[in-house]
């Protein structure tokens, strides 16, 4: 059992391979957080192991036969109106003119399985067997309204999936402020606040701060989760390296405006909080509805970052992402966008597909510029019928001969958006985003299509699937290239126009469910101007993600390392793409850009045939080392043995499912005089087996490679080399 109830203590004790997370509740009424942390084998007395007495004349005893107050204790579900008054979960103003909510416990149920989250994105079973299921209930005698505490535990994957539910029970109307996923707490703030920030084209860099008394956050207010900040953050001892020290993990699977937040009061106790973002949120609950929130995965590592990030790799790649292309090995693909931009034919396009297909890629990609008239960014967006003066047969002649090459074919769509100059807004003006009487703001010349109205998100899933039906098209690019702005709707009325954010967000999921089920067998990537609202919500829908726009090779190393805090390998579009970089206009050896990208799911981005002969076999023989290692990358252990953001070169290394393939992949960013060789020491093997370079055909002792390691030169800027073992022999059992 993963899940034990003491009933005669009221003390709920979750387990996991390695982790407790322990709930009690005091005097029949009060639910608080009294553990969560490595595995322990009991737990009793509430009373005695509460952390923190009222004890001061400010607080307000408001549990008089204790003489506790709430505003010092670790209330695991935190609402607005009572004598606690941190930063609430919960927080909804009444008929009345009552902003005050005060939930008392009034039951639980214990369940196997996990049940989805009706509208959003979720972790999920396959069988009842995999998880076990807590919902505790609370109700507000006074409003009727009941919170539904959820928490799913997958024993095995050692996480904890948290969400919550609000019912309106009452008779009156609920303006919900603030709806949070999880609250929970840390006893001391002898913790680094760990989050993933950027910007266009240099997303998900690691950024680490120590807890102050007060309040520290990251959020998006764009509606989208953004390239600014992920919804995730990491709570570490300040000595937490890659494999030793305590770190808690929350990741969020949602793709809106969300925050994450750490609070630390007078007493040195850190309240973290996690979910929609409240600002500008307000959700009108009438008698009978519901409203689910989205859910927070929660993860504890005692031995470092790598056992999170582990942690969240097997989670996500199993049990979040869905479909065909979960388990299978994807094709290595060409992208035409840097090879050509909007400047292209179909003669063009064939002759980039011959060339790609005689190296070994396996899908030809036509980027932005097939549809309407589109030569420029300005215009055609909504139009999704194929450009005839470019590709005279249409999509589906194109799509025609290049498999007739013997290789797939994909389509780069932008459906969210419409351009001012498109058939699609001159008909339907009123689609689009934006405040009546107001500017409509426009970014790279669109605006993003209201997708809280249905006739909008039938027409999105009609012209797509019209393309997609027409022709052999194995793989989306699906694109998002603007942050929301005006934020407004022609089709909401005016007292719900602030639940636009959140209803926009499970509208393009409903978008991405009707087309994703529709069309199986098509492999889908997301890209929202490279790796914004790169976040869990979207690899329910997109078994891959575009990493970045910045495809410059050493930029790659930061976003790629930082993104692997939370996401698998398997997620992560990554491409060759020429040099100077497009982007940075750095120069880097071919075989730097290959291995980098090499560590994800490997493509190229550039014009084959502007290559030498020489640069040909070397692309020949990138494809055909990656065709050997993509399963050990996309599905192994994932171990990063050395750090761009502390030091001068990176290594990461991938163990496959079996253990009998290694690699890795080690890369030097800046080089010094006399300081040549730096020393790598494996990880994840089997100590007493025998792994033989499948290059020089040396063999190693799995105990050498992890306590005494190999040299690599670091005595050039910009070099890297990527070793592959195989094991010889496993242990003796």
């Amino acid at each position: 059992m993963s899940i034990i109830y003491d009933a005669k203590e009221n003390i709920f004790h979750l387990q996991t391979a390695h982790t407790s997370y322990v709930l009690g509740v005091l005097r029949g009424k009060y639910l608080l957080h009294l553990y969560y942390g490595g595995r322990i084998s009991e737990y009793h007395n509430i009373e005695e192991n509460l952390p923190v007495h009222a004890g001061c004349t400010w607080s307000a005893t408001d549990i008089e036969e204790f003489n506790y107050c709430t505003d010092t204790l670790p209330m695991e579900y935190p609402c607005y109106g009572s004598a606690d008054l941190r930063t609430p979960a919960f927080h909804a103003e009444y008929e009345s003119g009552s902003a005050l909510t005060c939930p008392e416990y009034v039951g639980h149920r214990i369940i196997k399985g996990k049940k989805p989250l009706p509208g959003l994105p979720a972790t999920y079973v396959e069988s009842e067997q995999e998880a076990e299921t807590l919902e505790i209930t609370l109700r507000d005698p006074l409003t009727g309204l009941e919170l539904v505490l959820s928490y799913s535990v997958f024993a095995e994957y050692d996480v904890i999936a948290k969400s919550v539910r609000a019912v309106n029970k009452g008779s009156e109307l609920i303006n919900i402020k603030s709806i949070l996923s999880s609250t929970t707490y840390l006893f001391d703030k002898n913790f680094e606040f760990v989050h993933l920030e950027g910007g266009w084209g240099r997303e998900r860099h690691i950024q680490k701060k120590p807890l102050i008394n007060g309040s520290m956050s990251v959020d998006s207010k764009r509606v989208s989760s953004s390239h600014y900040h992920s919804p995730f953050l990491a709570l570490a001892r300040p000595w937490t390296t890659e494999n030793q020290g305590e770190v808690y993990g929350l990741s969020l699977v949602y793709s809106g405006n969300f925050i994450a937040q750490a609070d630390t009061n007078h007493q040195d106790i850190v309240r973290v909080n996690m979910g929609i973002n409240p600002f500008g949120f307000n959700w009108r609950l009438e008698p009978g509805e519901e409203f689910q929130a989205p859910e927070v995965i929660l993860t504890y590592s005692d031995t470092g970052f790598g056992t999170m990030s582990r942690n969240y790799h097997r989670l996500y790649r199993n049990r979040l992402c869905r479909g065909k292309y979960r388990d299978q090995e994807r094709p290595v693909l060409i992208n035409n966008w840097e090879a050509t931009y909007f400047h292209f034919n179909e003669e063009k396009i064939l002759e980039i597909a011959k060339k790609a297909k005689s190296v070994g890629v396996e899908l030809m990609v036509l980027d932005d510029g097939w549809f309407g008239k589109r030569n420029t960014d300005n215009c055609s967006l909504g139009d999704w019928t194929s450009n005839r003066e470019k590709l005279p047969g249409g999509v589906e002649g194109l799509a025609d001969k290049v498999s007739a090459l013997g290789m797939k074919f994909g389509l780069w769509f932008e459906p969210e958006m419409v351009s001012k100059d498109s058939e699609l807004y001159r008909k339907h003006p009123d689609w689009c985003i934006h405040a009546e009487g107001r500017k409509r703001t426009e970014s790279r010349n669109q605006l993003v299509l209201d997708l809280t109205r249905k006739e909008v998100r039938d027409y999105i899933v009609e012209a797509v699937s019209n393309v997609l039906g027409s022709a052999p098209i194995s793989y989306v690019k699906w694109d998002m290239n603007r942050n929301i702005t005006e934020i407004g709707s022609a089709g909401l009325p005016g007292e719900r126009q602030q639940e636009l954010p959140h209803r926009y967000i499970l509208g393009i999921y409903e978008v991405l469910e009707r087309i994703t089920a529709a069309f199986p067998d098509v492999l889908f990537e997301g890209c929202s101007g490279g790796g914004g609202r790169f976040d869990p919500g979207m690899l329910y829908y997109f078994p891959q993600y575009w990493t970045s726009d910045d495809s410059d090779a050493i930029e790659r190393l930061y976003i790629q390392h930082g993104t692997s805090m939370v996401m698998p390998a398997c997620t992560m579009g990554a491409h060759v793409s020429a040099v100077p970089n497009h982007q940075l206009h750095r120069t880097t050896p071919l075989k730097t850009r290959g291995h980098v990208a090499m560590m994800g799911q490997f493509g190229y981005e550039l014009d084959l045939n502007s290559l030498s002969e020489e640069e040909i076999e070397t692309v020949k023989a990138q494809i055909s080392q990656y065709k050997a290692i993509r399963r050990t990358v996309h599905y192994g252990e994932m171990y990063r043995l050395c750090s761009p953001f502390e030091g001068r070169s990176t290594a990461w290394e991938y163990v496959s499912p079996e253990g009998n393939q290694v690699v890795l992949m080690y890369c030097t960013i800046r080089a010094m005089v006399l300081t040549g060789l730096t020393r790598i020491r494996f990880e994840g093997l089997e100590p007493e087996a025998q792994y033989k370079d499948t290059e020089s055909g040396k063999v190693y002792g799995g105990d050498y490679l992890m306590k005494v390691g190999l040299y690599m030169a670091d005595d050039r800027d910009f070099e890297s080399r990527l070793i592959v073992l195989e094991r010889l022999s496993a242990p003796t059992p």
